[in-house]
């Protein structure tokens, strides 16, 4: 009798290899997560900032079994429930005047759907984007990621896009021409290992934006959602894009991104579409997440400054629940390798920094357990 392999050896057998990975995760529960060992940890990478409420919050896998239990599908040819209800909500909390929201299945997609609606309003066809940036894997916002090595085995890609030093407003200007159809940025570098703006950078780019008549596009899928101690990064600035882009956050796990667009900027109809974004699960999950985080956003600032004062021999750059800290590449392995063994979950992002993106709803209680492993990791 031929004998029954494994999950982990049915994926190298069944399952394309472009992840590395040799743990398997099998249960979450709060900012815990359990492997098939049973081994537990506390998990700081929280699916890569998407488990913002935790892991089977029970406000919003409630609303995920309440749904469900209705309808699970019935596609965009219908009003379908929940979504209207999640439009107006993330309008309100964009402080984006006259905005309207357009749903989508992750984070490339929704920076996919800025791009169309970017080009398609201004009939302008080139973009800029700045170095160290990551703005998807699809080929359109593979095109505005700059990391060479995941973008020039694809190329060449459309749109045309012009990469300027993060931050360089002089050089922004001069790469902004009559064919700029938008300037897309993050306010927080995430993949390169949370490296945030420069202060004055967003109203400097809101500045010659609307000089030149192109539109600024923020991607907040990774620094959206309450992470950095606001709804969005760029509230922080009191600079206002035109299109924001958000994901990862927006329903704790389930997959689902947005676009919110100014007043103006909107598609006609048939200028774009989807067969499941914006479904009545994932409108539902999303509606409850947002009831989560605004419970615990004031808590922000303060989780961060344990966060900040706890590792502060490590120099560590923090934006509300984002935290970098910079070791190099081999010694990040090492040290991501030694977290694990002692319980704690962090990732390695660009450049050799380690990354932690905790639930919004971590403890302090958790983030000083964190802080304990990730300080002993580091020194020994």
């Amino acid at each position: 009798m031929e004998e029954k392999m494994n999950s982990k050896e049915l994926d190298s057998l069944y399952y394309m290899q472009a992840f590395g990975r040799d743990l398997k995760i099998v249960k979450g529960q709060g900012c815990y997560v359990w492997d098939d060992s049973g081994k537990k940890y506390l998990d700081c990478v929280a699916g890569i900032a998407v488990c913002s409420t935790g892991h089977c919050n029970t406000a919003v896998t409630e609303a995920i079994f309440r749904q469900a239990k209705e309808l699970i599908h019935i596609s965009n040819l219908f009003y379908v429930p929940n979504q209207a209800e999640l439009a107006e909500k993330l309008v309100k909390i964009s402080g984006i005047e006259g905005g309207r929201a357009f749903f989508s299945n992750s984070g490339a997609e929704a920076n996919e759907g800025a791009i169309k609606l970017a080009r398609i309003r201004t009939g302008r066809k080139k973009f800029v984007a700045f170095k160290d940036c990551f703005h998807g894997r699809t080929c359109a916002s593979l095109a505005l990621t700059y990391k060479p090595a995941i973008r020039e085995p694809f190329e060449p890609l459309e749109p045309k896009c012009t990469f300027i030093g993060y931050g360089d407003l002089d050089a922004l200007e001069k790469a902004v021409d009559d064919n700029t159809a938008g300037v897309i940025l993050e306010g927080v570098l995430g993949e390169a290992g949370v490296v945030p703006a420069p202060e004055g950078f967003l109203g400097g780019v809101r500045k010659i934006c609307d000089e030149k008549g192109a539109l600024m596009i923020c991607d907040e899928v990774q620094t959206g959602m309450g992470r950095t101690g606001k709804w969005f990064y760029y509230q922080n600035t009191g600079a206002t894009p035109d299109i924001v882009s958000m994901a990862k956050g927006i329903a704790s796990g389930l997959p689902m991104g947005a676009i919110i667009a100014r007043e103006g900027l909107s598609f006609n109809r048939s200028e774009h579409g989807s067969t499941f974004a914006g479904g009545p699960i994932v409108c539902a999950a999303a509606l409850a997440t947002l009831d989560v985080i605004e419970g615990v956003l004031p808590s922000i600032p303060k989780k961060a400054e344990r966060f900040r004062k706890g590792l502060a021999e490590f120099n560590p750059r923090v934006c509300g629940l984002m935290i970098g800290i910079t070791l190099g590449e081999e010694r990040c392995a090492e040290v991501a390798a030694k977290c694990r063994e002692m319980g704690v979950l962090v990732n390695c992002a660009g450049h050799g920094n380690i990354r932690l993106v905790p639930p919004l709803v971590i403890s302090d209680d958790e983030i000083d357990e964190a802080v304990r492993v990730i300080s002993e990791a580091i020194k020994n």
